[in-house]
């Protein structure tokens, strides 16, 4: 089993998942003077599944990015777009199927987050000189503003990040780029 965090509530708690039984109430508690939303929900008894990895990597992963979200301010920016721009902005005029395979997305997710990005004008398209069929992709002046306010976030994010993985940050990141690595 997951061990709770700090300050927060573990959502897998003795086998059981908080809220999936029904729609969380909402109240609120102070804590050192920050309010923090808590819900009182139904739980429901995961069985096996509370041993799965899987599971728990998304349970994980669902609760990193609602935070991001939330502190960031930035709900309609989500993980896979946050990546895109990093990897724009430290790879100018890569190639759209390089960047879909940088941030491990395939042709039919990678072209709507692109045009999600070029329609807010932080992304621009430009045919390449090399390869006319090929289309190279940059951060706009906009796109390079929004990315610096994103970062700020995204270093306090994974501050907190760091601090619930503790001393073993290192080898447990080895255990998720091996888990890429391997089920590819």
């Amino acid at each position: 089993m997951v061990p709770p965090s700090k300050g927060g509530r573990n959502p897998l708690r003795n086998g059981r998942v908080e809220g999936a039984g029904r729609a969380p109430t909402a109240t609120r508690a102070t804590t050192r003077g920050k309010s923090r939303a808590r819900t009182l929900a139904t739980e429901v008894d995961l069985g096996a599944l509370q041993n799965f990895i899987g599971f728990n990597l998304r349970i994980a992963q669902d609760a990193s990015f609602r935070v991001f979200a939330r502190t960031s301010g930035q709900k309609s920016i989500r993980p896979g777009r946050f990546a895109a721009l990093m990897v724009l902005r430290d790879n100018p005029n890569i190639t759209q199927s390089a960047l879909g395979r940088a941030i491990a997305r395939d042709k039919s997710t990678i072209t709507p987050l692109l045009q999600d990005l070029q329609r807010r004008g932080l992304v621009k398209r430009t045919r390449s000189t090399v390869d006319r069929r090929s289309v190279t992709l940059t951060l706009t002046a906009a796109g390079e503003r929004a990315l610096q306010e994103l970062m700020i976030h995204a270093r306090d994010h994974d501050r907190k990040l760091d601090a619930i993985a503790g001393p073993v940050k290192a080898e447990f990141v080895a255990i998720l780029r091996k888990i890429a690595d391997e089920l590819v």
